[in-house]
């Protein structure tokens, strides 16, 4: 059974930084995409970065632009977000997000089970 497994999440003041890691486990056929998202209590999920296996290329959201830098281990099918210069807005639970092709040759999008940044002012 495919999943995403992230690791990382914990307390830090602002201005400090984390690295977040996902894992993707199971049979995979290949991998599209590999996202970040978070959300904050009472918002809604919002997209923070995405890598594209294709060509490694990347998109931010404008709020972590500069700040926030998401990167890719193909070989191990693995994809890390290094946040720096943390706010306390940035306070959300983070999901990895996969869009990948399974054991059963068909392509689904996967969700990890989420971990919790606190940015403390």
């Amino acid at each position: 059974q495919e999943q995403l497994v992230e690791s990382g999440g914990g307390l830090v003041q602002a201005g400090g930084s984390l690295r977040l890691s996902c894992a993707a486990s199971g049979t995979i056929f290949g991998i599209n995409w590999m996202s970040w998202y978070r959300q904050a209590p009472g918002k809604q999920r919002e997209l923070v970065a995405t890598i594209y296996t294709s060509d490694g290329s990347t998109t931010y959201a404008d709020s972590v632009k500069g700040r926030f830098t998401i990167s890719r281990d193909n070989t191990q099918n693995t994809v890390d977000l290094q946040m720096s210069g943390l706010k306390p807005e940035d306070t959300a639970v983070y999901y990895c997000n996969a869009y990948m092709k399974s054991h059963t040759h068909q392509w689904h999008e996967y969700w990890g089970q989420g971990t919790q940044v606190t940015v403390s002012s």
